[in-house]
């Protein structure tokens, strides 16, 4: 055969396959807890995503293939998280990785993604103060949710005095380190703020509440910003009734308790107080009343919705919508085709992928009802999620901007951008 023939038959065998042969099947990764502390928060997040993928499926799945949920259990276990995020990676190999819910966890698993070039969507409300290329934060920042909430307090509540209350991890301390910076720049003295940390799982939480009961001897208004994480909110609000504690006395609003965690609890003590996040189940639309029946219909009527399903089902969604434009699943590619990618919010409104990787979403405040329910007090616009606060000098002069700038770290001051190292 001449090089001249030879050369003609390959370019006919090449034209009449695909550009991007896409291997089937699709294999979605989901990395949330199982059993431990955190079991409370994370199982139904696995359900969640099972359910999505058993729903693209049924729509015929992506790129000609179906979807595969590859589930494991970290269970609560931080360094566990990394060592499963490797596997899912490098045994399963698995095309994106649904997962995490508190922030030591997701730091435990970013050396790991960026080291295999992994992706990962992260659904839950977080600190902020971190931008990887290889992660898509779905979950609100800071100004998402903490100072929208702290300003409710404030101008809504007359809120003076405040006790901020949170697990020992990464997420409190920094969420709680910008609040005391923030409310400084209101004009909250040092000594009207609190601060508290308890490990997970904590259970004693008497001597916790008549402190802060004791912050309003003064008369002032005192109260209370929630950053307690997993079931050891079930003794903390437990504590507030036998303490006989009402909102109307000490208001609290939590990031981390939703539906899910007050579906545990007897919640006729605690109707009027507080939640901030990007979305309830009370929402009063018919995107949201379709999820909610879905949902039920699959789990169960007790079963109940919440924010950072609300997270996965944006981000899975998008997901989708950007593998499907980029023509495969190769992370670069369908990093690229994230960018500016939109879907519908399920209370309305529509969420925006960033070029810092999150999301623009509205900011919702929710009072807690008999039922366990709660009832949308303030709803937002969308809002952008800010990867580095304003409320701290050193990230002030930060942006992330990995689209046009390619990287997530960038000092507007200097024109630089700052090596980010992933040494947590």
């Amino acid at each position: 055969m001449t090089k001249k023939l030879m050369c003609t038959t390959a370019v006919m065998l090449a034209t009449a396959l695909p550009a991007l042969a896409q291997d089937c099947p699709i294999k979605v990764g989901v990395l949330h807890s199982l059993s431990g502390t955190m079991a409370i928060s994370e199982t139904t997040l696995k359900d969640t995503m099972e359910m999505l993928v058993e729903q693209q499926n049924a729509a015929g799945g992506v790129l000609g293939c179906e979807l595969e949920a590859v589930v494991v259990d970290p269970a609560s276990d931080w360094p566990l998280f990394a060592e499963k995020a490797r596997e899912l990676l490098t045994v399963h190999e698995v095309d994106v990785i649904f997962g995490n819910w508190t922030s030591v966890s997701r730091k435990s698993v970013l050396p790991v993604i960026e080291e295999l070039n992994g992706l990962l969507f992260y659904p839950v409300q977080y600190e902020g103060e971190e931008s990887s290329k290889n992660v898509f934060y779905t979950g609100a920042a800071p100004n998402q949710q903490a100072i929208p909430a702290t300003d409710y307090f404030l101008e809504e509540l007359g809120v003076e005095k405040f006790a901020l209350l949170g697990t020992d991890y990464v997420y409190p301390r920094t969420t709680n380190n910008i609040l005391e910076s923030y409310l400084k720049s209101k004009g909250i003295p040092e000594e009207d703020i609190f601060v508290n940390y308890t490990p997970f799982g904590h259970s004693d939480w008497s001597k916790i509440v008549a402190d802060v009961v004791a912050l309003g001897a003064d008369g002032k208004q005192v109260g209370v910003i929630s950053t307690i994480n997993g079931d050891a909110n079930v003794g903390f609000y437990k504590e507030l009734a036998a303490a006989g504690v009402s909102a109307d006395d000490i208001p609290v609003v939590a990031f981390s308790v939703g539906e899910e965690e007050l579906s545990g609890l007897d919640t006729s003590n605690l109707v009027g107080h507080l939640a901030a996040w990007n979305y309830f189940q009370s929402a009063d639309t018919e995107a949201n009343e379709a999820w909610v029946a879905a949902w039920k219909a699959r789990m169960g009527e007790d079963r109940v919705t919440n924010d950072p399903m609300e997270a996965h089902y944006i981000g899975f969604n998008m997901w989708v919508n950007a593998a499907t434009a980029a023509g495969t699943t190769d992370v670069d590619a369908v990093r690229t085709a994230m960018y500016g990618q939109e879907f519908p919010n399920l209370t309305g409104g529509t969420a925006v992928m960033l070029p810092n990787h999150h999301l623009a979403k509205p900011v919702l405040i929710g009072e807690i009802q008999a039922d366990g329910q709660f009832d949308i007090i303030s709803q937002t616009e969308e809002v952008p999620g800010d990867a580095w606060t304003d409320f701290l000098p050193e990230s002030a002069v930060l942006i992330s901007d990995w689209k046009d700038l390619g990287c997530g770290m960038y000092n507007t001051e200097t024109s630089t951008c700052v090596q980010i190292k992933s040494n947590y």
